[in-house]
């Protein structure tokens, strides 16, 4: 466990998740992220995560802060994840404020703490494969595929560079034929797949982006 945290009780996880803990023997799907905001890309990897990796529940892990980002980038936590569960609208997607209930910053630190307070769950680490090619900038990087199975997502654009990247090359041996999707959650790390979908081009910079140029018009 992280140095100075403890494990927080089930109650203020439930509470971190809407009300809902997952039940021994499941399998759950982890979508960290600043969610700022949600949009369909991260809807559309769910929705295949559930079905390809054969899962009882997706959770968007609404980040208090990322950071690699400067915190005026990013938007009120809670609004931020008002919007995520508006947009999830699906009863097996839960987005929550679980590193704020475990009192976590970094991916690795979040996942050794949920790996121990949930033992008899099956976890899945789910990215973009945006993520797979900057992973090497996050810390302790490489724990995280020693401590969960990982699903990585297509996305446009990066496919190439991605399964060319430093991460995909450092555990090249680990990764499983797509077609052992629906057993990934039950591997014990490392191990880890890359999943082709319909690409959807959505992404919080560019919705950002997006927005500040629509308000610089409306200035002008």
């Amino acid at each position: 466990m992280p140095p100075g945290l403890a494990l927080p009780t089930r109650a203020r996880l439930a509470a971190a998740l809407g009300g809902r803990l997952p039940a021994p023997g499941q399998r759950i799907g982890l979508l960290g992220g600043s969610f700022n905001p949600a949009h369909e890309a991260h809807l559309a990897i769910s929705r295949e995560a559930l079905r390809r990796l054969r899962l009882d529940q997706v959770w968007w892990l609404v980040s208090p802060q990322n950071p690699l980002k400067a915190s005026g980038e990013t938007e009120a936590l809670a609004k931020r994840l008002d919007k995520a569960r508006a947009l999830a609208h699906h009863p097996r997607i839960l987005a929550g404020t679980i590193e704020t209930a475990l009192g976590t910053v970094y991916s690795t630190d979040t996942l050794t703490m949920l790996v121990r307070r949930f033992p008899r769950v099956h976890f899945v680490w789910l990215m973009g494969a945006d993520n797979l090619l900057q992973i090497p900038a996050w810390k302790n990087w490489q724990e995280l595929f020693h401590i969960l199975p990982v699903a990585v997502f297509d996305r446009p654009s990066y496919h190439l560079r991605a399964l060319a990247g430093r991460a995909a090359r450092r555990f090249a041996r680990h990764r499983l034929p797509e077609s052992r999707a629906g057993g990934l959650a039950r591997r014990a790390p490392p191990a880890w797949i890359f999943v082709h979908q319909g690409l959807n081009p959505q992404s919080s910079t560019q919705i950002r982006a997006a927005r500040k140029s629509r308000a610089k018009r409306r200035q002008d």
